[in-house]
């Protein structure tokens, strides 16, 4: 600020209103309790200190203290004394004007001051809150995922496939350092969003589900994947970055094995112990939940200062160790883990709820207090843009358009208890590792979000000898909530490769672009002689190479 002159004099330690200015400090080699050389803190960690010294503007160098010269003094004649001394004495309301003007600059000389020390205070606290909130924020938003549906207007060919116009984000829960399994993901959810119908889904993956890892000799129960796969780099291996490549083997073997089971797209995924799910709620106030079964379970009691009731029936708040407690418990319910990943749901919810309410991602002190409350407890692959838009379409989902789905809740109860390996693991219905009915429901369930919008009709005709070829393509189509309209013989037989017809143009462009995608095709105008159906809005002839084995 150029304007500013340095005092004609100073003193050191002098204060103004409590702003404490001082001398020259002693060098401690920290700023706000970071300190590059301590041995809590490693050039990888790339994060500020634990700031548990007190924040606060110091006056940097000396304080300034006016002198006797630099008040405003009435300007006097000149001449012999005498004349002077014949001045008649004006007695003002205020008293000497000597006096009166000295005090009028002490107030205005103090004002001043003062409000620069309050802009110091804004622009040195915002960019504390900003600092401390970025480099925090590196250690909980990596980046790395991506989700074209964030957008606000998504070219076709941006998409991969049906379940790309929603944002799938798979949510895992561990235990952490200092709890047994600190590596088990006892707790698996996707959260699946539509941004255009502002809808949104949770669904529960049960914690023993038998699952066969991608590239691994076996099966396995799904909440030990992340844990296998992390070890495996870990074990006996010397490699830049260890532990960060670890951890993203984890999360990503994880991820391919919930894509395997459901058969939707995994965009982005956030991994969070029990501290940061505990603090997180106790930085919001608490989560409320509506208790519609009694809690009871012994096995937890002595975390609850040795009382077996953890939830009473009603509406209740809880805080962050309640609310831990509650989606905890698998022993205290009909259903065991079934009904704890209800629970866990309901929890989920609630937070969110909180969040929104309390305009959580425009409140600095909010911000700064969850980045804390995470600290090296959160690890996720978005990064703060994709972060703040995914808010920004959650924050207008009302909580009734919010589904709540588990696979073990009927009437669509696809998985039952068993035995595999010697353990008690939880199995679908149709066997292991058939997950089609499984698929077919998720998929119809969280439908992509622009098959929703465009509700295609389409036709299947069958341009072969090989009966059931239609059927078979029907089928695929339903289990991804196409809306297939009629199932017929085409008018001739001898196609051999698989035609797609467009009837409407460009009007259902991410249809038409899905739909080449899967028939590995490109659409055509020209409808096959001999067939009409003015309802139709595109027609796949299949052909001989349906019949062939990939």
């Amino acid at each position: 600020m150029d304007n500013f002159r340095r005092p004609k004099r100073q003193r050191r330690g002098s204060a103004v209103d409590g702003i404490i200015g001082l001398s020259k400090p002693k060098s401690t080699g920290s700023l706000n309790g970071f300190n590059p050389g301590s041995p809590n803190t490693s050039p990888n960690r790339k994060q500020l200190g634990d700031f548990k010294k007190t924040s606060g503007f110091h006056t940097k160098g000396k304080t300034a203290t006016a002198s006797a010269d630099d008040v405003v003094r009435p300007r006097l004649p000149s001449g012999p004394v005498e004349a002077r001394q014949r001045i008649p004495k004006i007695d003002l309301p205020g008293g000497d004007i000597t006096k009166t003007v000295k005090k009028h600059h002490k107030w205005g000389t103090l004002i001043k001051r003062t409000s620069l020390v309050l802009m110091a205070l804004l622009i040195i606290g915002g960019g504390y809150v900003g600092a401390k909130a970025y480099m925090k924020s590196r250690n909980v938003l990596k980046g790395g995922g991506q989700a074209a549906a964030l957008q606000t207007e998504v070219d076709p060919s941006q998409l991969n496939g049906e379940g790309d116009g929603r944002v799938n984000v798979l949510l895992m829960g561990r235990g952490g350092a200092g709890h047994e399994g600190p590596d088990l993901t006892d707790t698996i959810l996707i959260a699946s969003i539509d941004p255009i119908h502002k809808e949104a889904a949770l669904i529960s993956v049960p914690r023993d589900l038998w699952v066969k890892p991608a590239g691994s000799g076996g099966y396995a129960k799904i909440n030990s994947v992340y844990a296998n796969a992390k070890y495996a780099v870990q074990d006996g291996k010397k490699i830049p970055n260890q532990e960060e490549e670890a951890e993203k083997a984890g999360q990503e073997a994880t991820e391919k094995v919930v894509e395997q089971v459901f058969g939707i797209p995994i965009h982005y995924h956030a991994m969070v112990d029990f501290e940061a799910f505990r603090k997180s709620i106790d930085t919001v106030g608490g989560v409320d939940v509506d208790v519609k079964t009694q809690l009871y379970d012994p096995t937890v009691a002595w975390e609850n200062n040795w009382n077996p009731l953890i939830a009473a029936v009603g509406p209740q708040r809880f805080d962050g160790k309640k609310a831990l407690l509650y989606v905890r418990s698998r022993h205290g319910s009909a259903r065991g883990d079934f009904d704890r990943a209800e629970r866990q749901r309901e929890v989920i919810l609630s937070l969110k709820t909180k969040v929104l309410s309390l305009g959580t991602f425009s409140n600095p002190v909010k911000i700064t207090q969850l980045l804390d409350a995470f600290g090296d407890h959160v690890s996720t692959n978005f990064n703060s843009g994709e972060l703040m838009q995914l808010y920004n379409i959650a924050k207008d989902i009302d909580a009734n358009k919010v589904t709540s789905i588990g696979l073990a809740d009927a009437p669509n109860d696809f998985i039952t208890t068993g035995s595999a390996g010697g353990q008690s693991v939880v199995l679908p219905k149709a066997g292991i590792g058939e997950y089609a009915a499984i698929q077919s429901y998720i998929r119809n369930t969280v439908k992509d979000s622009y098959i929703k919008k465009e509700n295609p009709n389409i036709v299947v005709l069958n341009g072969t000898n090989v009966a059931g070829l239609a059927t078979t393509r029907a089928d695929e189509l339903k289990s991804y909530g196409y809306n297939v309209t009629k199932i017929e013989d085409a008018p001739t037989k001898n196609y051999t490769n698989t035609v797609l017809v467009e009837k409407r143009g460009d009007v259902k462009k991410y249809t038409r672009h899905y739909l080449q995608k899967r028939l590995g095709v490109s659409a055509t105008s020209k409808w096959p002689d001999g067939f009409a159906d003015d309802a139709a809005d595109f027609v796949i002839i299949v052909g001989q190479d349906a019949n062939q084995t990939p």
